[in-house]
């Protein structure tokens, strides 16, 4: 019957019924507040509270589903606390405005930072800090918050937003499916779904009115779609597919503990990609071989203030023991004027894309580059610590990074800190520039890592963002296929590692050509990785290397995709 559609963001079939779970209320009365002290007590005393049962949340879900889904809850707790934040909010009662209105105006200055970056990942910590307000605003109020802990077996939850402080309640045995307005595949109600393996739907348009209480809906949490009262034959086809994804997911875990290798022996390395410390964990828990890009980004926009290079160091020596000797890539710090961060100084510009950002600040702002490779070099003492840099365009920008972990480096030796004075400084592999000069980099880099999102986009020349071009963006387009072949072979014939650390590194119709290119490394989302190893157990060179020679005669996204989908059907 009728079907909706949104982003695929948990996996699996769920077929249930609708149950819309209202927001609270939270509209407040603006006041001016007469005793500004008794009325930031009133606030501090409000987010006590909710730092308490926020933190009780945390430990429900560390024993439902882990540790780094609890981190989650408990990274609010650290955002409501840090004391830049608390002191905005203090400011603005003593300029007279009462404690729910400086609560709302400096987390939304915050959300909007957030929302204002180029990264999906990062925009959805807008989402993480507005879950914060909430909670803070119903212990403000005295209004109860959302409870999903008691709903019947077979619920499909369809709600404006599935914010974090509400899954602590989830119980994956009633419910069978999520569907939201909001949210994409790098938010927490995201990460979360897949973690308690709901099949969930996002970013829904008006799924709270196109959805009736009640409705018989099947969620398709794969293709992203919801079909809405579905007639005999559609259930039917559904339960099929049902047991067929069962046993899919039970075939993968014959590869749990296993080398990744190609159909004819060939290894290769398959990492995953991590946001923060508590993702490494994650990446632990899904059997990756090691870390392939960690965003340090969370560091400096989780607080009021830049973080202190103890406050890195600790995080960065954090990840690497927990990845126990295994490789970590660690990528510096790539923000820039799209990211309104006050403490650093950024201006406004007309295109942030191309502006002021990643490896361009960093080099202007040794004394932030500094604190940060510093930190990185202390942890490098605890394990198989590299350093990636963004964004680069040229060899001098390669150089100049080199020149100051040597710096740094002989400084530490002359303190006797320990450090691995040699540690390997790569390449992140984004824009044209470094690919058209691959050859030159591969000969002073230690590595490659290729991010497919940013080079699709910048080698077409397409914002993501901006419905009327997104057609455009596609890696199956001819033009970047040929970049990332070129990139890939400068690296073999320099003899360097050559990763990839973009979605596409997941993409089981796009493994074939990777395995042809001769790429080294696939570094995926830590969901993905098991079935990044069986697809990449599914084809031998031979094979591989005769649909390569097809598709790279293709000369449009439509010939080449329909080569891969014959291949791989």
């Amino acid at each position: 019957m009728a079907a909706l559609e949104g982003v695929a963001a948990s996996p699996g079939l769920g077929i249930g019924t609708v149950m819309v779970i209202a927001e609270p209320c939270l509209a407040y009365e603006v006041v001016e507040v007469a005793d500004a002290e008794a009325e930031k007590g009133r606030l501090h005393s409000a987010i006590e509270a909710f730092s308490v049962l926020t933190r009780e949340k945390a430990e429900v879900v560390r024993g439902r589903v882990g540790d780094a889904e609890a981190a989650i809850l408990e990274g609010h707790v650290l955002m409501i606390s840090d004391p830049f934040m608390v002191a905005e909010m203090d400011n603005l009662i003593d300029a007279g405005q009462c404690a729910e209105a400086a609560l709302d105006t400096v987390c939304e200055t915050f959300a909007a930072m957030f929302e204002a970056a180029d990264d999906d990942l990062t925009r959805q910590r807008a989402a993480d800090v507005r879950d914060i307000k909430s909670g803070v605003l119903c212990q403000l109020l005295g209004v109860r918050e959302v409870d999903v802990s008691r709903v019947p077996r077979g619920t499909v939850l369809v709600t404006h937003d599935l914010v974090p402080s509400m899954t602590a309640g989830l119980d994956r045995d009633n419910v069978v499916g999520i569907v939201t307005e909001t949210g994409g595949m790098t938010s927490h109600s995201a990460i979360l779904a897949r973690a308690l393996e709901i099949p969930a739907v996002l970013a829904v348009p008006d799924a709270v009115q196109e959805l009736p209480e009640g409705a018989q809906v099947i969620v398709d949490g794969g293709e992203g779609v919801v079909t809405v009262a579905p007639d005999e034959a559609e259930l039917a086809a559904a339960r099929v597919r049902q047991e067929a994804l069962r046993r899919e997911k039970e075939a993968l875990q014959r590869f749990v503990g296993k080398k990744t290798v190609t159909a004819d022996g060939c290894q290769v390395e398959l990492f995953g990609n991590i946001g923060s410390v508590e993702d490494a964990r994650a990446v632990v828990d899904n059997d990756g071989e090691g870390v392939g890009l960690f965003r340090t980004e969370f560091l400096f926009m989780d607080g009021g203030a830049m973080p202190t290079e103890e406050d890195q160091f600790r995080a960065y020596q954090q990840a690497a023991l927990i990845m126990k000797g295994r490789p970590i890539i660690i990528r510096t710090l790539d923000i820039g004027g799209d990211k309104d961060i006050p403490y650093l100084g950024l201006e406004k510009e007309d295109n942030p894309f191309m502006g002021f950002r990643a490896i361009r600040y960093c080099l202007a702002r040794e004394d932030v580059f500094r604190t940060q490779l510093r930190a990185l070099l202390r942890a490098s003492a605890f394990g198989d610590v590299r350093i990636m840099v963004p964004l680069v365009t040229g060899v001098e920008e390669l150089r100049q990074v080199r020149a100051l972990i040597r710096r740094y480096a002989d400084e530490f030796s002359r303190e006797g800190v320990a450090c691995n004075k040699d540690v390997p400084v790569g390449v992140m592999i984004e824009t044209p520039a470094a690919a058209l000069m691959a050859d030159a980099l591969a000969a002073e880099a230690d590595f490659f890592s290729i991010g497919t999102n940013d080079l699709t986009g910048y080698t077409m020349a397409v914002d993501r963002g901006n419905d009327r071009v997104r057609y455009l963006y596609s890696t199956f387009n001819p033009a970047v296929l040929r970049s990332i072949r070129s990139v890939i072979a400068a690296g073999t014939e320099a003899g360097i590692p050559v990763g990839m650390c973009g979605e596409a590194a997941a993409d089981p119709l796009l493994i074939p050509l990777w395995i042809s290119f001769g790429l080294t490394e696939y570094s995926v989302g830590p969901a993905s990785i098991l079935a990044t190893r069986a697809a990449i157990a599914g084809w031998n060179h031979e094979k591989a290397r005769a649909l390569a020679a097809a598709v790279m005669e293709a000369v449009t996204p439509d010939e080449v995709l329909d080569l891969l989908k014959a291949a791989s059907a």
